[in-house]
Formats: C-alpha cells, sequence, structure tokens
C-alpha cells in the first residue's frame, strides 16, 4: 500500500522524535495511532494534551491522534509504522510483534542509528526479524531537529525507499506548512549516514569540550564527509551519490553544529572530562552516536576503509584512551 494519504499511520515511541512526527502527522488528514511505553505520559497527554517529559510545548489533538499501551492495537490498523525509538530499544519496543501484524504494512525507520547486539541498520533488523521486505520500507532523515519542528521554524526531511512510490506517498504524508518532505532512492546509504553523522557529532563535542576552536572543526567536518564517502563506496561500491545535498551534508552539519544536538551536547561533556556514565546521566537522553561508533567500528574491520575520526571517538569512549592524547592524534592526521 502506497497511497498514504487519508489512512491511519501509527507511531512506535514516546521520545522527542517520535513527538515532532506526532505533531507533524497531525497536520494532516488521516488518523495517528501513538504508542507509548510509559503509561503515565499517555495518560497525562490524554489529559492535558502535552508530552509531560519532551516538547511539553507541543500540543497534541487529541481527537486525531488516538493513544495506544497495546503495541498490536496501534499496528492492527495502520498502513504504515513509524520506528522512532532509540536503536538501543527496537528490539524491545518491537517484541510483542510478530510479522504477521506488519504483513502489507509500508514500515518507516526514524531512527537514525545501529540496532546495538546485531550491528545492523534498522531496515535490516526488520527485514530479518519481522520478514519486512525491504521494498516495504522507508527511512526518515534530516536535517531536522525534533525541537525546531515543536517551533515549527521551517525545516526539511528526506524521505528515501526503494520502493519509489513509497518514498513519494511518505514524502506528501509529512510535509506540511513548515516541513518539506523530498523522496529519495537511496534509503541504504542515507540511513548509514545518518548513522555516522552522530559518530560525528560525538568527535565536533569532545574537540569543543577539550577547548579546540572553529578552525579546527570546520577541518574536522570537511574530513567527516571524506571518512562518510569512504565507508559508503566500501559498503555499497555500484551506487553513485552526491553527498553535498541535505540528506548527507546538511543533516551531518545540523548535528554538528545545533544547539539541540544530544550527540554534540554528549561528546562536549566527554571531552570535559566526565565518564561516560556520568554524561549519560545528566543528558538524560540517549545518544545514538554512543552505540554507533561500536557498530561502524565492527562493520568497517573488515573494509579495510580509513576512519580516523571514527577510530577516535570509538578509543575515549571504549577503550578509556585520554582525550588529550585521542585529539593530538586525530590532529595529526586531518587536512
Amino acid at each position: 500500500m502506497t497511497h498514504l494519504h487519508n489512512a491511519p499511520i501509527a507511531v512506535v515511541g514516546g521520545g522527542s522524535w517520535a513527538t515532532a512526527l506526532v505533531k507533524i502527522l497531525s497536520e494532516q488528514a488521516g488518523a495517528v495511532h501513538w504508542w507509548l511505553r510509559d503509561t503515565e505520559a499517555l495518560t497525562h497527554i490524554q489529559q492535558q494534551g502535552r508530552n509531560p517529559s519532551y516538547l511539553s510545548a507541543v500540543t497534541i489533538d487529541t481527537h486525531k491522534v488516538l493513544l495506544f499501551s497495546d503495541l498490536k492495537q496501534a499496528v492492527s490498523q495502520a498502513a504504515a509504522v513509524i520506528v522512532a525509538v532509540p536503536a538501543a530499544f527496537v528490539e524491545a519496543a518491537l517484541a510483542p510483534l510478530v510479522a504477521e501484524d506488519l504483513a502489507g504494512k509500508v514500515l518507516i525507520s526514524a531512527v537514525k542509528g545501529v540496532v546495538p547486539a546485531r550491528h545492523q541498520l534498522v531496515t535490516s533488523y526488520l527485514q530479518s526479524a519481522l520478514g519486512v521486505p525491504f521494498a516495504q520500507q522507508a527511512v526518515i532523515a534530516g536535517p531536522c531537529h525534533a525541537e525546531e519542528v515543536a517551533l515549527e521554524k521551517q525545516s526539511y526531511l528526506t524521505i528515501a525507499a526503494a520502493t519509489p512510490a513509497i518514498a513519494e506517498a511518505v514524502a506528501q504524508r509529512l510535509s506540511c506548512a513548515y516541513i518539506k518532505a523530498t523522496p529519495h532512492h537511496d534509503w541504504e546509504g542515507i540511513e548509514y549516514a545518518a548513522v555516522m553523522k552522530n559518530i560525528i557529532a560525538l568527535a565536533c563535542g569532545i574537540a569543543h569540550g577539550h577547548g579546540y576552536g572553529d578552525n579546527f572543526q570546520a577541518v574536522l567536518v570537511s574530513n567527516a564527509m571524506q571518512e562518510i564517502a569512504a565507508f559508503l563506496q566500501a559498503i555499497s561500491p555500484t551506487e553513485t551519490r552526491n553527498l553535498s545535498t541535505s540528506a548527507y551534508l546538511g543533516d551531518l552539519l545540523v548535528t554538528a553544529y545545533s544547539q539541540f544536538s544530544r550527540n554534540r551536547t554528549f561528546g562536549n561533556m566527554i571531552g570535559r572530562g566526565y565518564t561516560v556514565q556520568s554524561a549519560q546521566v545528566e543528558l538524560g537522553m540517549i545518544a545514538e552516536g554512543y552505540y554507533a561508533v561500536q557498530s561502524i567500528q565492527h562493520l568497517r574491520q573488515p573494509l579495510d576503509v580509513m576512519m580516523p575520526i571514527t577510530e577516535m571517538v570509538y578509543g575515549v569512549l571504549y577503550e578509556r584512551r585520554p582525550v588529550k592524547e585521542a585529539m593530538q592524534h586525530l590532529a595529526q592526521q586531518l587536512y
């Protein structure tokens, strides 16, 4: 099913990005089925029309947005399902579902992360674990921060899918007065780029927190684009990509520089001397890059591709390499 204009769409997740997507979807016709694990938050939204923990300034139209604590019920009558939970929680969140629950539905990943235990993109997990063909999937990419969606600032989404009609249909459903959504074919490259930009944002945060300035960050981000390009070329060598477009470069820039980037914020704490555990506690939300760097480091090993920024972040976060030493070594490799 590719015509989604008036069809119910289910959103799985209760965080900032899920809340932003619910807001966008509710701007158009068609019901939104919203599943939240947190039953207290669900009750609050039903009574007050606001998510108490995330983007609490956003008003939820509860006449159009139907709330569910039962995931099977939430997806049963939906034509499409948007998965918008942190990558580390994807398996647990979708555990109540079996392949039959999703048969014939469009599955849309808004995760921008890797399923950690499996080192899989979410699209690959949906295909292997729940039997959803790649031809029935789509990926939502930026550049777009949930906080600016809440403020209705002009923003852009890229909807990538193997099936052009699905990309077009999802893009139409996610377009509104302040969102321009554009269809794209490179679902795998865009999904990997969305994962890797979080690693780069961590690196930018670490550098800033440790006292490196704007000159260094400009070089860091320039080198990061080359690193992303080299990885994507190694992963899928037959695909030709223009990485200067917003789905790749734009998404990287907003995550690397924005005050709303939790990955940059997390990295900044590490650069200032926080331990990983203390930074996670203070941030209070998941920084996708923390899990992503472990998976990308695992995936790059057999590819024989140079990725010094990824290696630096991995070394600092997982091998407890001193930030000063790791950054000095990285600085010598950039140009």
